[in-house]
């Protein structure tokens, strides 16, 4: 923890709700930060960049933006943040120069509006006057779409709306003076002939790896219609790739048959610059359209086509299309020259195509008038405008763009500012006004949306406010380590509320801003299943009627604006919405909602027949080849932890959530009278109980049964919920065992890892979510919340009390890695690695758990009844909730 965050928390918690500006963010430097801060106005998102100006990533349906929006040159240089300070409103950037000058820029999401501020702000920090060149590029690739939203959503390219997580983060890196080319993948891939696979993970062996490296499962939405994905019907011969010094890296000489369904792989290469691959192409039928070679199969692949007869060349977002028409049954020279900048396309000789930078779209219009830079979108209505609150001395096109450029005079210790608002939408005259009148009224504007943060935080913790259907309970504390967890965790659910992309129904999303602008994940929603049913009952309860109405259990999530399901089946489905389902019920005592027809392509079923699907959905797991009790679930490592290969078949963790789920329902069976359903429920449980202690391996670990073996895992998702589930039968022996387990192998640095770093799998495990290397965002609560179950509540608060430094000067993000500072020292911060989100709602459960594991406050069916809250609880060694209940 830095200095400035521990003055920060000194008296926080003391007096109930702390003041927002307390609970948010501090100054982080570059150095401190692996995942840049992220900005969000409860209808959209979007990411800060390493410059001083320029955002990526902004989603805020139905808009997107493309690339970024410009970046900050201060006499012909652009300088890099040194120092990142987020709040829910906005990130300060800054960058101070040894010649005395302090560059200072604060860039907003106005909240719930389509318009975007910066104020650059410059201070001469020296003892002499001095003259300063500003010039801001201002660019808007926005577009504005209805369908395409899942967790890799679509962005806009110059070629058409696709998501492109690699490239777009390689655009990203050449912000602030980074690596300056972005166009070509440094990865490794096939190169094929013919149709081209749908985008996603490169494996060509059933057993070959699925990596995040360079490409992503295709866990994209099915409300569009896909691309057509066809080869042609023609030959290639005298194939070649040779690298810069000629060396010839891969040929096929003899010709090869293509065809439209056909597909032909070759070996694998990087592309580089110098690189050619040149060919002979036949085309055998007149005006066809089709893919003739792709290098990979990922969004930016390098790739040649023909439409109606004339070759296309494709990469990065950038498709060129040719005029000649290619003879029939003649053979063709096709040549490609690679370079780090661009990529050329040769026919006979002949240059035919040539790719483009990404400032110089044919896709964007924009001009320059009265003052403003103004953008529209040919392939759709998005419209964006840029205006000033004071007139630059020179405004000018760059690319498809403008730059906005200030000389400006600053003596010794004085500043200059400049201000600047960009709205976007669909009607041309509407923009415009918003943003001349942003720019015209800019303080205000930006106050507007800090005193909206600041009354949706402090209505929150408010019974009866207008803005939630329920409220979070106000923790006082002498701790301020465990405040800082509980408001923190409290914070990350606002940040993360959306209210614009389910009217009349707040919707939470799961993480972003690089992903998943509408998602949301049942099981990261389950980890903060209290403070949901807390803060937003009405809202949970119409989000579940819509999740359980469709195929829940062919999915881990739903798409919240056009409603269908995402991705592959998981493994905690059933856990997951089942602990929801139950929690809301039993927080709210709305037993009727158990009643209520979940309609869909299962009209008439209840909600009641849903939880008892999921409950008890152990019964239809069993596998005689793995004892045929525990539930098993299957050998796709995908559906469980994603990146421990051996985590598959009968596991500890969600057989133990099977346990938890069946008393619950036994509970709840008795008091619907249902009692032979209760006695068969309730041996039920205790043989699985029985069979899961069998599982227990010692010192902590577990076993994991497959048909063709068994292995021993240390993972904390095993220790979590079987300690959540089984505390009361666990021996003494192994209570402690576990818990010693915890605190000796996986706590580190003021987090944890999931996976032990001895475990035999965990080199196969590199992924700082779930293996060794971290821990997901909702690990450490969960872990407290199962020490405390085994009677260690003095762990549970020591856990609890650290959290808050792995947030990387914001919020908690999809997973926190463990690394070594320059003292020797571990320490967790937010990973981007990979493909982590900046930010994660189940960060969340730190906050949970100060409810579940300090106060006991557990809502299950078990209790025979309503679960009747009190207004106060206090706990010695941990404070008091206030303004706990009830919930309607």
């Amino acid at each position: 923890m830095t200095i400035e965050t521990a003055a920060h928390s000194v008296d926080i918690g003391r007096k109930g709700v702390p003041d927002l500006e307390d609970v948010a963010g501090h100054w982080a430097g570059s150095d401190e930060i692996a995942h840049l801060p992220s900005l969000r106005n409860q209808q959209g998102q979007a990411h800060v960049n390493h410059d001083l100006t320029s955002l990526s990533w902004l989603a805020a349906p139905p808009f997107t933006f493309g690339y970024h929006t410009g970046e900050l040159h201060v006499d012909g240089r652009v300088p890099a943040a040194q120092r990142f300070l987020w709040k829910p409103w906005g990130v300060l950037r800054e960058h101070r120069r040894q010649d005395g000058l302090l560059l200072t820029t604060d860039t907003r999401m106005a909240l719930s509006r389509d318009l975007l501020q910066w104020r650059i702000t410059v201070t001469n920090e020296s003892d002499k006057a001095r003259t300063v060149e500003l010039a801001q590029d201002l660019f808007a690739m926005v577009a504005h779409s209805e369908v395409g939203y899942g967790w890799l959503y679509d962005g806009p390219w110059n070629h058409g709306m696709h998501h492109d997580f690699m490239a777009l983060e390689r655009i990203r890196a050449t912000t602030g003076g980074g690596e300056p080319h972005y166009l070509l993948s440094p990865a490794p891939r096939r190169l094929r002939l013919g149709k081209p696979r749908i985008p996603g993970i490169q494996r060509d062996e059933d057993h070959g790896p699925m990596l995040l490296d360079d490409a992503l499962p295709a866990h994209v939405s099915h409300d569009k219609e896909p691309e057509p994905r066809v080869g042609v019907a023609g030959a290639v011969r005298g194939l070649r790739v040779a690298g810069a010094d000629g060396e010839v890296t891969l040929r096929a000489d003899e010709p090869t048959a293509l065809t439209p369904d056909g597909e032909t792989a070759l070996d694998p290469f990087a592309l580089s610059p110098g690189l050619t691959i040149s060919l002979e192409l036949r085309l055998d039928e007149a005006g066809q359209s089709g893919t003739v070679l792709t290098h990979g199969n990922h969004p930016d692949s390098l790739q040649i086509g023909v439409a109606d007869g004339r070759l296309w060349l494709g990469i990065t977002g950038e498709r060129e299309f040719t005029d000649p028409e290619l003879a029939i049954g003649a053979w063709h020279r096709v040549r490609i020259q690679v370079e780090a900048d661009q990529v050329v396309m040769r026919l006979a000789g002949a240059e035919i195509a040539r790719t483009r930078h990404w400032t110089e779209s044919h896709r964007w219009v924009s001009r320059i008038e009265d003052g403003t830079v103004a953008f529209a979108d040919s392939r759709s209505p998005a419209r964006a405008v840029y205006t000033f609150a004071g007139p630059p001395a020179e405004l000018r096109a760059e690319g498809t763009g403008g730059r906005a450029t200030w000389t400006r005079r600053i003596g010794p210790g004085r500043s200059v500012t400049i201000k600047i608002a960009c709205a976007y939408g669909t009607d041309s005259d509407a923009v415009s006004v918003q943003a001349r009148t942003a720019a015209a009224d800019f303080e205000a504007t930006a106050k507007a949306g800090q005193d909206g943060w600041r009354r949706l935080w402090a209505n929150m913790f408010t019974p009866g406010n207008p803005d939630f259907s329920g409220h979070l309970p106000t923790f006082t504390t002498e701790d301020p380590g465990l405040a800082r967890t509980y408001y923190m965790g409290a914070l990350q659910t606002l940040y993360q509320r959306n209210t614009r992309i389910r009217p009349g129904e707040p919707v939470f999303l799961t993480g972003g801003p690089r992903l998943g602008p509408t998602t949301t994940y049942f099981w990261d929603h389950c980890e903060w299943s209290r403070l949901y049913a807390l803060l937003e009952p009405a809202g949970l309860r119409s989000w579940l009627l819509r999740v359980l109405a469709g195929p829940y259990r062919d999915s881990f999530g739903v798409e919240n604006l056009g409603g269908g399901p995402l991705g592959n089946a998981y493994s905690s489905t059933d856990y997951a919405l089942f602990r929801l389902i139950e929690h809301y019920v039993c927080v709210t005592d709305d037993l009727a909602f158990l009643d209520e027809s979940t309609g869909g392509a299962r009209d008439g079923t209840t909600v009641l027949a849903h939880l008892e699907r999921l409950g008890l959905g152990w019964r239809e797991r069993r596998n005689p080849a793995t004892g045929g009790v525990l539930a098993d679930f299957g050998d796709d490592p995908w559906q469980l932890l994603e990146c421990v290969p051996t985590y598959t078949g009968v596991v500890a963790s969600f057989n133990g959530a099977y346990v938890a789920s069946t008393r619950s329902l036994a509970a709840l069976y008795r008091r619907l009278g249902r009692l032979e359903d209760a006695e068969r429920a309730e041996a039920e449980a205790g043989q699985l109980a029985d069979a899961l202690l069998d599982l227990y391996a010692g010192s902590g670990r577990w076993r994991i049964l497959r048909p063709d073996g068994t292995d021993t895992i240390g993972h904390c998702l095993d220790f979590a919920l079987v300690a959540a589930a089984l505390h009361r039968e666990l021996p003494d022996r192994i209570r402690r065992e576990m818990a010693d387990f915890v605190t000796g192998r996986l706590l580190v640095g003021g987090w944890m890892r999931a996976l032990s770093p001895d475990d035999p799998i965990a080199a196969a495990s590199d992924r700082p979510d779930h293996g060794a290397a971290g821990a997901f965002a909702a690990w450490p609560g969960v872990t407290a919340h199962g020490l405390a179950r085994l009677g260690h509540r003095d762990r549970a608060i020591a856990l609890l009390r650290d959290l808050s430094s792995a947030a990387s000067g914001g919020l908690w993000g999809q997973a926190m890695e463990i690394v070594t500072g320059p003292d020797g020292q571990h320490r967790a911060q937010v990973a981007e690695r990979g493909t982590a989100a900046r930010d994660n709602i189940a960060g969340a459960a730190g906050a949970e758990a100060v409810l579940s594991a300090l106060f006991d406050i557990n809502p299950t069916f078990t209790t025979g009844g309503p679960v009747r809250l009190p207004t106060a609880l206090s706990v010695e060694g941990a404070g008091t909730l206030t303004h706990l209940g009830p919930v309607v």
